[in-house]
């Protein structure tokens, strides 16, 4: 959204070094590759570059202006504007929450261990039923993906969905702070960065930080966890979530199932979306919706790219590509779904290296092929270093393993070795780039509708 200069440097508290007209209105830009002239460049820094070194080059792109941190000299231009501030990462967060202030939507944060995601677009979608609704673009969950999630919203919003993610401790409570949450979303804890954390307790009080600025009369929606409930301090009103229901249905395509004495059906196959989806009723009876708009929301919802879209190969071979990020209790809970789901399948489970688990990795990877080793699945093929911790504790006499380096080698193998009516389950780190393999198979075995 646009700002007037009056507002930004009320948001900011900084000093206006150049310029005189403070009605003129800007939107804020990072990005010196698509600057305009309506836009003020604000130059971040990260531990390989500072934006302050790129200024020069978003003037010559007829900028608006630029801010400038009082620790660096102004560059001699014919900028309209020159804003001085102690720190740009900081004004960015300020200029954010006073977007956010000013629209004054409600505010849903979502976070956890595992299935923000899917959480978040849940919400969206059964919130679009009945409300203009903003949301966090993919991957947009730390402080500057906020920022640009505040700052992009229209002025008709009503309701905002805001991804949280974390890496290590006071990151959260910092999106919280900025943020102002009217609803607080926690999906679940598990081992998810437990290498930086050091313990499952201490990711449990990071997550629970998404209370540090919940409004007083907000909600806190969590899954039913001890780990929640002893480590958030949030004096408020809460709700737990996730016993209350019964699958009556398992499709690869869709689940039904009672929640509350109401039917529901959720486009996504296994348990754990049905839980995500409960999340989302939850948040939609705090916003007053009916029972039929909920519904409706559900079946509007459509998984994002590399998280569980299924498809279709000659040979009625299938792909589920979800290897957008994994960490051991997403892996377990999506393969004990995908084996309830597709019983008497041909099961082939390609799994990579899972990261940020620190000392833990093999104890980790361990105990996924452990898991693997009980269930009625066909092959598991693993892809890198650590990912052997998971084949060497799988191989038993029924299930036979594969192990390798690289996406390459594991493309070949299966390339060769895939029979008719499989179905081929991808699930890794980002890191691991599984979808090369799941496109390595397309190019043998096309897609068809």
């Amino acid at each position: 959204m646009k700002l007037s200069v009056r507002e930004i440097l009320e948001a900011t508290q900084a000093d206006l070094v150049k310029g005189e007209d403070l009605s003129v209105e800007f939107y804020i830009s990072t990005d010196t590759r698509t600057i305009k002239s309506n836009e003020l460049f604000l130059p971040l820094k990260g531990e390989n570059f500072d934006g302050h070194n790129f200024i020069k080059q978003a003037i010559d792109r007829d900028c608006g202006g630029y801010f400038l941190e009082k620790t660096y000299q102004q560059v001699d231009s014919p900028a309209e504007f020159v804003i001085s501030v102690d720190n740009a990462h900081e004004a960015y967060l300020r200029v954010a929450r006073f977007a956010r202030r000013k629209i004054n939507p409600k505010v849903i944060a979502v976070t956890g261990s595992s299935g923000k995601t899917s959480v978040k677009e849940f919400i969206y979608t059964v919130l679009s039923a009945s409300f203009k609704t903003h949301k966090s673009k993919l991957n947009h969950n730390n402080e500057i993906g906020l920022c640009q999630t505040l700052l992009s919203m229209p002025e008709s919003s009503q309701y905002a969905v805001i991804e949280m993610g974390m890496r290590a401790t006071g990151e959260i409570g910092l999106l919280s702070e900025y943020s102002e949450p009217d609803v607080a979303i926690i999906t679940n804890i598990g081992t998810a960065h437990i290498g930086r954390l050091g313990s499952i307790e201490n990711i449990a009080k990071a997550k629970c930080e998404i209370t540090s600025y919940l409004k007083e009369s907000g909600l806190l929606l969590a899954y039913d966890d001890d780990l929640v409930k002893n480590s958030c301090t949030w004096q408020g009103k809460k709700l737990f979530y996730g016993k209350d229901y019964e699958i009556t249905c398992r499709q690869e395509n869709m689940s039904g199932f009672y929640y509350k004495n109401e039917y529901y059906e959720v486009p996504a196959m296994g348990e754990y979306n049905v839980i995500n989806a409960i999340a989302a009723i939850e948040t939609g009876k705090y916003a007053g919706m009916d029972y039929e708009s909920i519904k409706q929301g559900l079946l509007n919802y459509a998984p994002v790219e590399s998280r569980g879209n299924v498809i279709h190969l000659s040979n009625s071979i299938k792909l589920i590509v979800d290897c957008y990020n994994a960490n051991p209790d997403s892996v377990m809970a999506s393969v004990d779904s995908l084996v309830k789901t597709c019983k008497n399948s041909k099961i082939i489970l390609i799994l990579g290296d899972m990261a940020e688990l620190g000392e833990y990795e093999q104890e980790l990877h361990g105990k996924v092929g452990t898991f693997i080793s009980k269930l009625p699945v066909s092959m598991l093929v693993t892809v890198g270093e650590k990912a052997k911790f998971a084949a060497h504790a799988a191989k038993s006499g029924s299930l036979q393993v594969e192990s390798f380096l690289s996406n390459l080698e594991a493309a070949e193998f299966l390339q060769n070795n895939i029979d008719k009516n499989s179905i081929l389950f991808f699930k890794a780190s980002r890191c691991m780039k599984l979808e090369e393999i799941a496109a390595a198979i397309q190019q043998k075995y096309p897609a068809v509708n």
